[in-house]
């Protein structure tokens, strides 16, 4: 797939991304990197996803705290908010929409 267009796509959908993993249970950076590896889109840097949580935390979408390490140095955990929910739930059916309009355009019949 071309890394560009791949890159496009997911700068539009990492935050409802990360924003459906806290759903589902606080997380840190480095784990929340690894499970958006996990299901498929790829390597997604510190520099790319940490600017995501901060904007996310500056709106008032999840909330963070520090955590002591049980192994290493202390870890930022993030939360969803409740707004944060609210929100990823709003996201989430509009996404649906967008992903059928786009998979109908892509599944029609070419013209001849």
């Amino acid at each position: 797939m071309d890394q560009e267009r791949r890159a496009q796509w997911l700068r539009g959908v990492l935050d409802l991304c990360v924003l459906a993993l806290l759903s589902r249970g606080e997380s840190y950076g480095y784990e929340l990197s690894q499970a958006l590896r996990a299901h498929g889109l790829g390597t997604v840097q510190g520099g790319t996803l940490y600017p995501v949580l901060l904007r996310l935390q500056r709106s008032g979408l999840v909330t963070a705290h520090w955590r002591e390490g049980e192994t290493g140095p202390a870890r930022k955990y993030y939360r969803i908010s409740p707004a944060g929910s609210t929100a990823l739930r709003t996201a989430a059916t509009d996404w649906t929409a967008f992903a059928a309009s786009v998979g109908a355009i892509m599944s029609e019949e070419p013209m001849r």
